[in-house]
C-alpha cells in the first residue's frame, strides 16, 4: 500500500504494509539512517523523531497512521538549530549512537519550553537512555541551546 507524507519538509511515499514501523520505514525505504533502532519497545528513544512537532518513538508508530502528516528526523533538524550547535560545542556525544534521538527529543522540549529548568529538562529527557552516561553534556547543551534560541 502506498502511503504518502511529508519528510523533512518535502514529500516522500513508500509502498509498504500499513502496520510497518514508522521506523523501518524511515530507515530501510526512505535511507534516512539517523534515527536508530534501539529497544523496539519505545523505551530508550533512540528512534525519536517528530511527528507534527511533538517527540515521538518512531518504533512503535505505525507507517499507516502518518499518512498525510509532518515527520521530521535528525537529517531534517536544521544544521543552524540551537541544539545542534550547543551539542558541537560542548563535544556532547561520546559513542553517538543515542544522540540523534536526544537532539530531536531535546528540539521538542525547547519548542514548548524557551527556559527549562534542570528539574524541566532531566523530567522530559528522562526516557531518552544513554549508556555512555552523558547526561551532565546533554543537560548543558540544552541549556546553552536555549540560550541561543
Amino acid at each position: 500500500m502506498m502511503i504518502s507524507f511529508n519528510l523533512n519538509g518535502k514529500q516522500a511515499s513508500a509502498d509498504v504494509a500499513p502496520d510497518t514501523p514508522l521506523l523501518w520505514v524511515l530507515r530501510d525505504s526512505l535511507g534516512m539512517t539517523g534515527t536508530k533502532f534501539g529497544c523496539g519497545k519505545a523505551l530508550c528513544g533512540a528512534c525519536t523523531v517528530h511527528l507534527n512537532g511533538n517527540a515521538v518513538r518512531s518504533c512503535q508508530i505505525p507507517i499507516g497512521s502518518v499518512s498525510g502528516q509532518k515527520v521530521t528526523t535528525i537529517e531534517g533538524l536544521a544544521a543552524t538549530s540551537p541544539i545542534k550547535k550547543a551539542w558541537i560545542a560542548l563535544d556532547v556525544p561520546q559513542c553517538g549512537y543515542c544522540q540523534p534521538g536526544q537532539m530531536m527529543q531535546a528540539s521538542a522540549l525547547l519548542a514548548q519550553n524557551k527556559k527549562p529548568s534542570d528539574a524541566d529538562i532531566d523530567a522530559w529527557m528522562s526516557g531518552n537512555i544513554c549508556r555512555c552516561g552523558t547526561y551532565p553534556r546533554i543537560r548543558a547543551a540544552i541549556k546553552d541551546a536555549a540560550k541561543m534560541a
